[in-house]
C-alpha cells in the first residue's frame, strides 16, 4: 500500500458511519453545540487572579502592562507611556466610543488623531474586544472602531482593556463573539495579539520587531 492510500485509509477509519448525508448532519450538529475543547486551568478565577495571569504571560514575550481603577485616567497614562518610550505626543485611533468620550485633555500636549494608521503614525490606541488570560492575549475584532491597521503599523501599540472583557479562556471569548454577531457571523478579521512583534528565526536570536509594533502596553481598567 503507498503513502497515499494509507493516508486516505485512515481517514476513512475515522469518519462516522453512515451515508453522506448523515455525515453531513454530524458535522452539523457537532457544529451548532459549540464543543468546547481542552480548558487550561491556568486562567480559571476571580478578576484579581485573570489581571495577575495575563500580566505575567504578556510581560513574559516582552509586552507591558498596568492597571487603572478609572477609565478617565487613561489619557495620563497614555501620556505617561510616551513620555517613557520617548515618544512623540501624538496617537491614532479609531472612532470607538469609549476612546473618542475620554478626556484626552488630561494627557496634557497629546494629540489624538482618528482613523486608520498612517505610515508616520509612531503610536497607536485601540480598545480590545477581549483579552484571554491563560495566554496573555489580547482579542480584536476588524472595523471601523478599532481599524486592523492600528494593530500592526505604528510601533508602539497601546491597548484598553476593561477587566470586565478579560477572560480565562478562548472559550469565552468565542461565546461572547458569537452573542455579539449573531450565530454564523464573524468580523472581517480576528486578530489574537501576544506581545509585541518578535521572532527568532535566524539563529534563536530575539528580534524585534518583525511584522508589527516593537513595543505593545496594555491598560487594564478595572470596575468596569
Amino acid at each position: 500500500m503507498s503513502a497515499r492510500e494509507t493516508m486516505f485509509t485512515r481517514i476513512r477509519a475515522r469518519l462516522p458511519a453512515g451515508t453522506a448525508a448523515q455525515r453531513a448532519a454530524a458535522v452539523d450538529e457537532r457544529l451548532a453545540r459549540h464543543a468546547r475543547n481542552l480548558v487550561p486551568a491556568r486562567g480559571a478565577g476571580d478578576e484579581a487572579h485573570r489581571i495577575g495571569v495575563f500580566t505575567a504571560m504578556m510581560e513574559a514575550v516582552g509586552g507591558t502592562v498596568e492597571t487603572l481603577d478609572d477609565v478617565n485616567d487613561v489619557p495620563h497614562a497614555v501620556a505617561a507611556y510616551l513620555r517613557r518610550g520617548n515618544l512623540p505626543a501624538h496617537v491614532r485611533r479609531g472612532v470607538d466610543p469609549l476612546l473618542a468620550r475620554l478626556p484626552w485633555h488630561r494627557g496634557g500636549a497629546i494629540e489624538v488623531a482618528e482613523g486608520r494608521a498612517e505610515e508616520s503614525d509612531r503610536a497607536s490606541v485601540t480598545r480590545a474586544f477581549a483579552g484571554v488570560a491563560e495566554s496573555g492575549t489580547i482579542i480584536q475584532i476588524s472595523g471601523p472602531e478599532n481599524p486592523t491597521t492600528l494593530n500592526f503599523l505604528p510601533e508602539a501599540h497601546i491597548v484598553l482593556l476593561e477587566a470586565s472583557q478579560l477572560f480565562g479562556s478562548y472559550e469565552e471569548v468565542w461565546t461572547k463573539l458569537r452573542a455579539a454577531m449573531g450565530e454564523g457571523n464573524m468580523p472581517r478579521t480576528v486578530n489574537m495579539i501576544s506581545g509585541p512583534s518578535r521572532t527568532a528565526d535566524i539563529e534563536q536570536t530575539i528580534v524585534r520587531p518583525a511584522h508589527g509594533p516593537k513595543n505593545m502596553h496594555v491598560i487594564i481598567v478595572r470596575g468596569s
